[in-house]
C-alpha cells in the first residue's frame, strides 16, 4: 500500500482515462485506395502479427495516406471511433490558427484607475487577464520589476484582478483524482499552468512542508494554498474548496524522507494576485490583498505582459502537451461559457471547414467522451497540409501552419531503438490516456511523396473498470503504453517505405 501511495505522490503530468464509444460514421471520408495496391482494409504484410504481438486488447485502428491527395495506402479499422487523447490538441491547433490567425497573441495588463503621484496610484491598481495560459512566475516578476522601475510604490485604493476573459471552471475533467496537476482550473488569469509547488522533507519526527509558486529566478511563498500532513495510509490527498484558502491534506504514509510535486490550483485569479502582491513587495511596492472584480474598470495601462505569437504558444502546447493551454485557446476561439459547448463548437468547425466528423467534449483530449476515427484524423491532416480551403475565419488557411508547430518524432526500429540516420522525418502529435494511445502526423520522405497517418489503440473496457484512485498510475498502465508506442514506431517504419 505505502509503495503504491508513494508512486502516486511522485507521479508526473500523466493524462487520465476516457469513456464509452461514440457513434461511428457511415463511411471513410478519405478517397478509396488506388487500383494496383492491396485491397482497402489490408495493411503491410506483417501488420496483424505486430498488432497481435503488442497484446493491447481492445481495438487498434489506423490510416496512412498520401499527404497531397488523401489517397489511402493502408488502413485497419479506419472508421472506428477512438479516444484521441492528446492527439486532439492537433485539431485544437488547427482550430486556433484558422480562427485567430498566426499573428494573435495575449496581453495581460496592469492598469491604474487614477494618476500616479509621487509613486502612488491615486485609485485602484487592476490586473486584467486576457486568458493567457502561458504566464509564469518569472514573467510576472519581470512585469512587477518594470512597474517598480517606472516609479510605482503603492496605491491609495485597492488591488483588483479581473479574470473574466474566459469562463472560470474549477477543473477540466470531473472524473480525475483531485490532486493531479494536469487537471487544473481554467480562468482568464492563469499562472504556472495553474499549479502550485508542494515540497516536503523529514524534520525530526515530523515533516516540514512548503507551498510556493516557483520559477527559475523567483520563488514566492504562497498562503492561498495550504497542506497538512495527516497520519493515514489513504487516500493520498484530500482537497477542501470551502475554506478561505485551498486546503490540502496528504497521507503521511506516502511521504518518505522528502520530495516535491505540483498540485492543481482551483482559484487561479486569486493565486496570481497573491503572487503578484508578493513579488511587488520584494520590489518595494506595497499593495493590499487582491480582490476580484466582475468587470474591468477603465484605466491607464502602466505595463503589459505580451505572450509569444500564437504559433509558438501552440508549438509549446504540442511539445509539452499542456492541457491548460489547449483549453484556454479553444475557449478563446469559441467564446463559449463551458467546455462542453466549446468542444461542440470545435466539432462543428471541424465538420464545416475540414469535412471531418468527430465528437469533442473539450480541446485537450482529457475528457472521457471525445472520439475521432483514424480516417477522420487523416483527413484533417490532409486538409492542413493543403493550407485549408476556402479562406474563412480570421486566420484564413491557418491549417497550413500545422507542420510548423508539430514536434519531430524519431524513427525507431522494431526494438524501439532510435534510427538516427533514417531518410524519413516524422512530425506528429502523440496522446496517452490510461489504456489508450494515439499518434498522428506526417511522414516526410526523400522521394517527395509525403504521407499522413493516424493510429489509435484503446482498451476502453479496461480503462472504464478503473476506480478514481487508480487513474493516476494504474497497474499495468505503463507497460501497456510502452507496447502501444512500440507498435506505433514499428508501423511508421514500415509506412515510410511504402511506394
Amino acid at each position: 500500500m505505502v509503495a503504491g501511495l508513494a508512486a502516486g505522490l511522485a507521479a508526473g503530468l500523466a493524462t487520465g482515462p476516457g469513456g464509452a464509444l461514440a457513434q461511428g460514421m457511415d463511411r471513410s471520408p478519405l478517397p478509396p485506395r488506388r487500383p494496383g495496391l492491396a485491397p482497402a482494409g489490408r495493411a503491410p504484410d506483417d501488420t496483424e502479427r505486430l498488432v497481435a504481438a503488442a497484446k493491447l486488447g481492445g481495438a487498434v485502428g489506423f490510416v496512412v495516406a498520401d499527404a497531397a491527395t488523401g489517397e489511402v495506402l493502408a488502413q485497419r479499422q479506419p472508421d472506428l471511433p477512438q479516444p484521441p487523447a492528446s492527439v486532439l490538441k492537433a485539431i485544437t491547433a488547427l482550430y486556433a490558427l484558422d480562427r485567430l490567425g498566426p499573428g494573435f497573441s495575449y496581453a495581460t495588463q496592469v492598469l491604474a484607475t487614477g494618476p500616479l503621484v509621487g509613486g502612488i496610484v491615486q485609485g485602484d491598481l487592476v490586473v486584467r487577464g486576457a486568458g493567457d495560459p502561458t504566464v509564469q512566475t518569472d514573467q510576472l516578476g519581470d512585469l512587477v520589476a518594470r512597474l517598480a522601475a517606472a516609479g510605482l510604490r503603492g496605491v491609495t485604493g485597492r488591488l483588483l484582478y479581473w479574470e473574466g476573459a474566459l469562463p472560470g471552471l474549477p477543473e477540466i475533467a470531473t472524473d480525475q483524482p483531485a490532486h493531479v496537476g494536469y487537471n487544473p482550473a481554467l480562468s482568464g488569469l492563469n499562472l504556472n499552468y495553474n499549479r502550485v509547488h508542494f515540497e516536503w522533507r523529514r524534520a525530526g519526527g515530523d515533516w516540514a512542508v512548503a507551498m510556493d509558486a516557483r520559477g527559475e529566478r523567483f520563488v514566492p511563498a504562497v498562503r492561498g494554498a495550504r497542506v497538512r500532513v495527516v497520519g493515514r495510509d489513504a487516500p493520498l490527498f484530500t482537497y477542501d474548496a470551502s475554506a478561505a484558502a485551498e486546503e490540502w491534506t496528504v497521507a503521511s504514509a506516502a511521504l518518505g524522507k522528502g520530495g516535491a510535486r505540483w498540485l492543481p490550483v482551483r482559484r487561479p485569479g486569486a493565486y496570481l494576485a497573491e503572487v503578484f502582491r508578493v513579488l511587488a513587495a520584494a520590489q518595494g511596492i506595497t499593495l493590499p490583498a487582491g480582490q476580484p472584480v466582475a468587470a474591468p474598470p477603465a484605466g491607464t495601462v502602466l505595463a503589459a505582459l505580451q505572450s509569444e505569437p500564437l504559433p509558438q504558444v501552440l508549438r509549446d502546447m504540442l511539445k509539452f502537451s499542456t492541457n491548460l493551454t489547449a483549453e484556454c485557446v479553444g475557449l478563446r476561439v469559441s467564446g463559449a461559457a463551458g467546455l462542453a459547448a466549446s468542444g461542440a463548437a470545435m466539432t462543428g468547425w471541424a465538420a464545416q471547414r475540414m469535412g471531418v466528423a468527430g465528437r469533442f467534449v473539450d480541446h485537450s483530449g482529457l475528457g472521457r467522451d471525445s472520439r475521432i476515427t483514424p480516417a477522420a484524423m487523416a483527413r484533417a491532416l490532409v486538409w492542413a497540409r493543403a493550407g485549408g480551403s476556402g479562406g474563412g475565419g480570421n486566420g484564413g488557411g491557418g491549417g497550413g501552419a500545422l507542420q510548423g508547430v508539430l514536434r519531430s518524432y524519431p524513427m525507431r526500429d522494431d526494438t524501439g531503438a532510435e534510427i538516427a540516420s533514417h531518410p524519413a522525418r516524422v512530425l506528429a502529435k502523440s496522446g496517452t490516456l490510461n489504456f489508450a494511445s494515439g499518434l498522428a502526423g506526417y511522414i516526410l520522405r526523400a522521394n517527395g511523396r509525403d504521407l499522413v497517418f493516424a493510429v489509435f489503440s484503446a482498451d476502453v473496457a479496461r480503462r472504464e473498470a478503473l476506480s478514481e484512485a487508480q487513474r493516476e498510475d494504474p497497474e499495468g498502465g505503463a507497460a501497456w503504453t510502452r507496447r502501444a508506442r512500440r507498435l506505433q514506431g514499428q508501423l511508421i517504419n514500415r509506412w515510410s517505405a511504402l511506394a
